[in-house]
Order: structure tokens, then sequence, then C-alpha cells
């Protein structure tokens, strides 16, 4: 009897055993993978980048991942998963120069690591056992000479527990807002200092938050210019060259404000940064006529333009085909009425953009700046093959483009193409005899070696790749533009590209952007120190009290508009904290501390493991060769916090933030 017990107790618990270890096998390329992706660019499912088939070793794999640049991929298992298995290396039809790096990490520790491995080298097989792993995570460094690096990870598939699946990370941080609340009495947001070069439309708008109705003048007004007193629009044209001061005013039932705006006419414009939105992010090619009003509309409805925020930049998909009326590129039908739109957006006191490529066809695929039919044709086989007509045509229409652009009343264009110095030049010539001040911003991606040239033709440029909504992406974007400051300025601003705020579509459908709190605000704070243009890149009218807040502290978009223009340089680097200091006018300074954590210095560094720790550091001003005593200001709260201080001990979270403005004291 005793013995049928034991026996009946050891198959239970067999049984009991067998049905808790029950697994499924989950294919990574069957998962949602831009949800999971930090990486630059995006990653390809059962495919290589190239968007050709996975080939390692001579062998072509129907499964898997490809990877162009840096692979960074998350995912939340929760002890769930048993098992990683997979087959890594780079494709063999990459660049013959490409060499990769693939490393696999769980809860920080280093699982796999595959050592250098190039073009037609051996591919490496995985199998990881992941009892107990949290979070675990891949990383892919690939290095080359030039384009087409790719990397593959063929066949990966997680072993999960029955019923279970990897999840991506949840953003949960705390979203706290610094931001005061905006007073009653007038305060002009507007810069301080603006170019137009002479004879040209002049449209310049004093802005002022305040309780309304708030009514608007200006003192010593150059005869050519008026100003609406309800509006705060200035229009007019000023034929001399020459300099003029100017002292906007705003006036409600609160109070009254005044600055001082000096006006430059002469060849420079664009003398603060553009800041505005710009629809990629938000819509990518679905972009339509009501969307543009709509955000035109929320950028006033939701205050943004009293804080400053300016231009509406319809990005690509807006482009028709040329007709016979000189052969310049039209709307298509998603956008009739093109100049009704732009004085619509015009007669709130906004400004508008274009998008435009001097390829035959455009990276969403309508019509360029060139053609290989003298009348710019553009067939439906060009369309539907447009990957291939990614280069630039026979014939060139930039004079016929910028001229139809300044009579629609255009006020800025992007360039997007891979950027060479000949169809810059064009346009650049085009532009500037259009008869019309066009903003000329050049994407993507700008050859470091020629930031002279791009200075010289035009006003801003693309300083890297298309952003995504990555810590990774905002570090490659941003943290790393130290060596183009000296080349910023007045006129000429480089650009790290729109800001990866609210609701973004970057590599997937338009999602909560996966940025933390902290490292928002370490965002909107180091756009604003490098003197760049600053473009939201979400649905305006989508905006949360939170993401609104974060684009609404003037005092922070004044450190971006500073009339000096000089961008912030890194000083220091020590603690896992690095130190960016931006001159302004009168003496003054603004400091950006951030904590990176050494991001990027290790593999574990890439990835957030939700144990980190904010940094106490201790900021000595003769460190950042700053002498004498400063009063310190928090930028992002507006209060004095230190007086007559020689030095600043600041808490800074992780991939967080703290903004100072130093003024010596007198």
């Amino acid at each position: 009897m005793k013995t049928r017990l034991l026996l009946g107790l050891f198959f239970l618990i067999a049984s009991t055993t067998s049905q808790a270890q029950k697994t499924n096998q989950i294919w990574l390329d069957d998962l949602d993978i831009p949800s999971f992706s930090d990486g630059i660019p995006g990653v390809s499912t059962k495919a290589c980048a190239s968007g050709e088939p996975i080939q390692l070793g001579g062998v072509k794999y129907s499964r898997g991942l490809g990877i162009s640049q840096i692979g960074l991929m998350v995912f939340q298992l929760d002890g769930n998963a048993t098992q990683f298995s997979a087959i890594v290396g780079a494709d063999d039809n990459a660049n013959k120069a490409t060499e990769t790096h693939f490393y696999i990490l769980g809860d920080r520790k280093i699982l796999f690591e595959s050592g250098p491995m190039k073009v037609g080298g051996v591919p490496k097989k995985i199998n990881i056992n992941l009892t107990g792993v949290k979070r675990f995570g891949i990383l892919v460094k690939t290095e080359a000479s030039s384009q087409k690096f790719y990397s593959d990870i063929a066949n990966a598939q997680f072993t999960m527990l029955e019923n279970t699946m990897p999840q991506p990370i949840a953003n949960d941080g705390e979203r706290y807002i610094l931001t005061p609340a905006v007073a009653k009495t007038p305060r002009i947001n507007s810069p301080k200092i603006f170019g137009a070069k002479p004879g040209s439309p002049f449209l310049f708008t004093v802005v002022a938050t305040g309780e309304a109705p708030i009514s608007y003048s200006a003192d010593h007004l150059p005869n050519g210019l008026t100003i609406d007193s309800k509006t705060g629009i200035i229009t007019g044209v000023l034929n001399k060259k020459g300099t003029y001061l100017v002292t906007m005013k705003a006036n409600n039932n609160f109070g009254a404000a005044q600055k001082q705006l000096t006006i430059k006419i002469g060849d420079t414009i664009s003398l603060t940064p553009p800041i505005g939105w710009n629809g990629w992010n938000s819509w990518a090619r679905l972009i339509d006529r009501e969307k543009v009003i709509a955000s035109a509309n929320a950028m006033v409805n939701m205050g943004l333009s009293k804080h400053g925020w300016t231009y509406i930049n319809i990005d690509d998909g807006w482009q028709g085909y040329r007709t016979a009326n000189n052969y310049a590129l039209q709307p298509n039908k998603k956008f009739p009425d093109f100049k009704g739109m732009i004085d619509e957006i015009h007669s709130k006191g906004l400004k508008l953009g274009l998008y435009s490529t001097p390829w035959i066809t455009s990276y969403a695929g309508f019509g360029g700046g060139s053609s290989n039919f003298e009348d710019g044709a553009l067939p439906d086989s060009i369309i539907n093959n447009k990957r291939s007509f990614r280069y630039i045509g026979k014939y060139r229409f930039e004079k016929q483009d910028a001229i139809q652009m300044a009579q629609w009343g255009v006020d800025y264009l992007k360039y997007d193409w891979r950027i060479e110095l000949g169809s810059a030049e064009r346009m650049s010539e085009a532009l500037k005899k259009s008869g019309r001040d066009i903003i000329y911003s050049l994407s993507n991606s700008a050859p470091f070696n020629l930031v002279k040239d791009w200075a010289r033709v035009s006003e801003a440029w693309r300083t890297g790749p298309d952003i995504r909504d990555s810590w990774l992406s905002l570090y490659v974007s941003a943290f790393t533009l130290d060596k183009w400051g000296p080349y910023g300025g007045p006129g000429h601003w480089n650009d790290p590209d729109m800001m990866i705020l609210g609701n973004v579509t970057t590599g997937a459908k338009l999602h909560p952007t996966r940025l933390t709190p902290n490292e928002q605000y370490s965002h909107v704070s180091l756009f604003s120190l490098l003197a760049g243009p600053i473009l939201i890149g979400c649905p305006i009218e989508q905006l949360d009290a939170f993401t609104l807040n974060l684009l609404s502290n003037d005092e922070v978009i004044e450190v971006n508009q500073d009339p000096l223009g000089k961008s912030a340089r890194l000083f220091l680097e020590e603690q896992g904290v690095q130190v960016w200091l931006k001159p302004l006018e009168q003496g003054a300074y603004a400091v950006g501390i951030f904590n990176t954590a050494d991001f990027g210095k290790t593999p574990a560094s890439y990835f957030r493991w939700e144990d980190e720790q904010s940094a106490n550091y201790n900021l000595y001003f003769n460190k950042l060769k700053l002498k004498g005593l400063f009063n310190v200001r928090n930028v992002w709260t507006q209060k004095e916090i230190a007086a007559n201080a020689k030095s600043f001990k600041a808490t800074v979270p992780h991939h967080g933030v703290v903004l100072l403005k130093l003024t010596p004291t007198k």
C-alpha cells in the first residue's frame, strides 16, 4: 500500500512538473519589433536591412532580423524565458569593410559576446539559457567605411513558458512638471533680433503671454513697416540695408511689457534658430491640408505661438506633378488651394515651410526637383519603382520651383537627399533670386568635412541621420555635436533633427515617445543649448499637459534664441556627468549638467535596467574657465537658487539634467 502511494505521488509530481515546464517557441520576427527596438535606424524583419534575403556564410534564411548601423533591442522577460537561440554575423552582401559586434545581455550581465565579425566570416550560433532573466538586451555595433554595412540575426527565437510573451519596456516614469504657470501680466517672447533682405516681404510677429486681450505696438518702427495692434504682426518692405532698433510693447488689463527688437536688413536671414513644427513624425506621407491647418490652429489655440513657436512645416507628401506653367512642381490633390492655405497660416502670425529634394523622387516616392524628361513628367512606372529613382535626373527645376514657392509665400525649405555640394549650391542660388526670404535647411547627414560650405550656402544643415524616440538616437543626434559647435551661429545653424516628444511615428505607428520624463527634459535642454532649429515632431493637437509644459518654458526657449547665437560646447565629462556651457548675451552663461551615466562606454550602459541612480555632482565654475562670482538661476523652475557663488552642487536624475543660468555678480 505504501509503495503504491509513493509511486502515485511520484507520478503526480512528475506530471505537475511536466505541465509547469510546457514551453512555446517565439520567433523574434513575429513580434512587433519596432516597439522593442531603440536602434538606428529601425530593424528589418525576415530580411536583411537592404530588403534582400538574409544571407550568412552562403546560406539564405527566411527568418530573422536585419540590422543597419546600431541595433538595440530590449525585452522584458520577467523570468518567463528559458532559452534564446540565433545565428549572427555580417550579411554576405554587406560592404566588405563591415565589422560588426554582437552582445547579448541579461540583467546587466553579458551572456554572449561575438568579438569582431566581418563579411565572409563564419557565422556564430547562439544558444543561451535564460532561466530567471528578467530583462534581456541585444546590442549590435557595426562599423564600416561607407554604406551597406548590414548585420543579421537569423533564426532568432525565444523559448518561453506557456502563455507568456516578451514585453516592450514600459515608459512609466513620473511625469513631473517644473515650468511655472504663465502670469496674467504680459511677457513678450519674440526674439530680440530679426533679419531680412532688402526688398523682400517682411513678416515678423510680436507675441506675448498673459491674459487676453493683449494689444501690441512698436516704437521707432521704420518707414515701410506697420504693426497690427490686435495680432502683433509686422509687415511691409524695407529696401535699404541698415540696422533699426525697435521697442516692442504689449498691454493688457493687468499690466504692460516691452522689449527691444533689433532689425537687421542685409544679406543674412535666420539670425536666431527657427522654431516650430514639422509634420513628418506626426503623419508621415499621410499629411494633407486639413492636418496642416489643424496644426496651425493648435499652435495658436494651445498657446504655443505666444511662446515664440512660429513655423508650420510640411514634410514629404505634398508634391504632385509639374504643369505647363513653367514646369514648376505643384501640390497633389490632398492640398487644394495651396496659396489660400499659406495665406491663412500667415494670418495667424505663423510661417509655412515646405519639403523638396533634387532627386527624381523623394524618399516617400513623391515628385522631386529633377526629371529624365524635359517637361518634368513623372509616369507611374517611376512612382511604382521609386527607390530606383533616388538620383538627380537629366533636367533640373530649381529655378522654377524656387520662384513658385516664393509666389505661394513659403518661408522655409527642407531640402532632403544624401547631401552633395552641387545640388545644395544650385538651390541656394535659386532661392536667393526668388524674391522672398526662404530659410534653406539641408537634410540629412551632412558630411562634417564640408561644414564650411554648408554654412556658406544654407541657413541650417542636418548633422546626422533621422532621429528616433530612444535615448540612443537622442545621444547620437545631440550629445555628439561638440565638434560642430564652432560652425553654427546667426544665419547658419547645426540641426540635430526634429524633437521626439509627445506622440510620434518614428519607426512605428503613432505612439507615445519612449523617452523617460528625465530624458525628455534633457532633450529639450540640450536642443536649446545647441542653438539649432527646434521643431516639434508630434501632432500638436494631441499634446498632453506634461509635453505642453516642456515646450512652454520661456526661459528655456530664450537660451535657444539668445542673440549671440553661440552653440554650447562640452566642457567637462567626469563621474558619468557631462557639463555643456553656452555663452549668452551680456556676459551670462547657460550651463547644462547631464547625468549620461557614461552611456555607450560599456555594453550594459546602452540599456535601462531600472536600478539606475541619480548623480551627486559638485560643479566648480573655474573648471569652466569662468572667473569671479555668479548668481545662479534654475532655468526650468525659473528661480534664483544661489548668489555670489563660485560652485554649485547638483543632484541630477539618471539621464536627466539641471539647467542653469549664470550671471556675473556686479
